[in-house]
């Protein structure tokens, strides 16, 4: 019964943990009482676009059925719904479902992420999504970034077909065990950091860094997934100011509405270590405005559980003057040389020489044991797997049109081979 009571208010944590951040800003607006903190108040007007396609504070309507917009056939005569057996739903987001696929020829297992059209439209999110394939495209062969094997569209879904990672998000396994010890947490912040700074080699932000978009693969190793809210072409000294990410890991500069840098990305390193750490966000409050305020101006607290190099680490990640961070002046670098990761042969992670500290020892593709029952047990819709084709579909506004040309691909010939 004691357990219970301890599970339940948890179990409401976790769902609101999974809300994005737009429905959770008309959330918060809905909340007077809330909305009278001036700190809630200074948010709620910043989350007002500065970059239209990721936020809208008055949506359009959905087109209707016969406004229903053709966005273009597939460029890859390939890749048809058809093509997959779709077994499972592993995953829900704001436009859409992940289902656990079989390819029917090949009989491989992907992870195939499908976003109804609609949704995308009526939140103005197009952009959004094109920027997650190019993302996808470039990661060429990083160990710790989930891998695109293509992409296609129909009428009125678009499907992302992404490598099959079954060992369950980090952020699973954090709700079950409450903490890590240090050398686990060292170790999966090893393998982030590694992975962000890849992205970041190549001017890409990620910007949304937190457990729910950590997976660990069936050896227990990470990979990073979702990048939504990625944003392109930051050179190194480059800043953006648009309002995104997660409310728990938002960095002090995103809140002041500041522009901001990929140093945004250590605070969200620093934030998630901590989680790993201590088992809660570090300025986490159930009342949202005090959190706002307590990473706005509450200093770290760190209990006295870790060891210096990991409270050193942590101060510099947490550091609320984004100029002043650890990874300001030479990025990863700064990180990779910390003496926390001291312990860390760098060539033998990137490798994946090195034996993770956990297990989630799957028994293979169809083990899904470490995914949420919330999503496992939901039906498989009917429509998935079905093409719209023989509807005429006309386009009402010619930019909606276009929304989504060229999100098709399909990797040379040769890599079939």
């Amino acid at each position: 019964m004691k357990e219970e009571a301890i599970k339940s208010p948890l179990r409401a944590f976790m769902k609101q943990r999974r809300m994005g951040l737009n429905d959770f800003i008309q959330k918060i607006a809905s909340n007077s009482y809330a909305c009278k903190h001036p700190e809630v108040q200074s948010i709620l007007k910043i989350s007002q676009p500065q970059e239209p396609e990721l936020m809208n504070a008055n949506p359009s309507p959905p087109p209707s059925p016969s406004q229903q917009i053709n966005l273009g056939p597939s460029s890859n005569p390939h890749a048809k719904p058809s093509d997959f057996h779709f077994l499972k739903v592993i995953g829900k987001g704001s436009f859409g479902k992940v289902l656990l696929a079989r390819h029917k020829v090949e009989e491989a297992f992907y992870a195939v992420k499908v976003l109804q059209k609609k949704a995308i439209l009526k939140k103005k999110e197009e952009k959004h999504i094109m920027s997650e394939r190019n993302v996808l495209l470039k990661n060429v062969k990083h160990p710790f970034l989930v891998g695109l094997h293509f992409s296609f569209q129909t009428a009125d879904k678009l499907y992302f077909v992404l490598d099959y990672i079954n060992g369950g998000e980090l952020f699973y396994h954090l709700q079950r065990e409450r903490f890590f010890l240090e050398p686990r947490a060292r170790f999966y912040a090893a393998e982030i950091a590694s992975a962000l700074g890849y992205l970041h080699s190549l001017n890409i932000v990620y910007r949304d860094l937190k457990p729910e978009n950590i997976l660990l693969d069936s050896q227990g190793h990470i990979v990073l997934t979702d990048f939504g809210l990625c944003k392109e072409n930051i050179e190194h000294n480059g800043t953006t100011s648009t309002f995104c990410g997660t409310p728990e890991y938002l960095a002090p500069e995103v809140l002041h509405k500041q522009p901001y840098d990929r140093t945004v990305d250590w605070w969200c390193l620093g934030a998630v270590l901590y989680e790993m750490l201590y088992g809660l966000p570090p300025f986490y409050s159930r009342n949202t405005a005090e959190m706002y305020d307590n990473i706005l101006n509450k200093p770290l607290q760190l209990k006295p559980n870790i060891t210096n190099s990991a409270r050193h680490l942590l101060e510099g990640l947490l550091q609320k003057d984004r100029t002043k961070r650890l990874g300001a002046k030479d990025d990863f670098m700064e990180i990779k040389n910390h003496i926390f990761f001291s312990l860390i042969n760098w060539d033998d992670l990137i490798n994946k020489k090195i034996t993770p500290p956990f297990n989630p020892n799957v028994s293979g593709p169809s083990d899904l044991r470490h995914f949420d029952p919330e999503f496992t047990e939901e039906p498989v819709p009917n429509s998935i797997g079905r093409s719209p084709d023989s509807i005429l579909i006309t386009a009402s506004v010619k930019e909606a049109a276009e929304a989504f040309l060229g999100f098709s691909y399909a990797p040379p010939m040769d890599s079939f081979l």
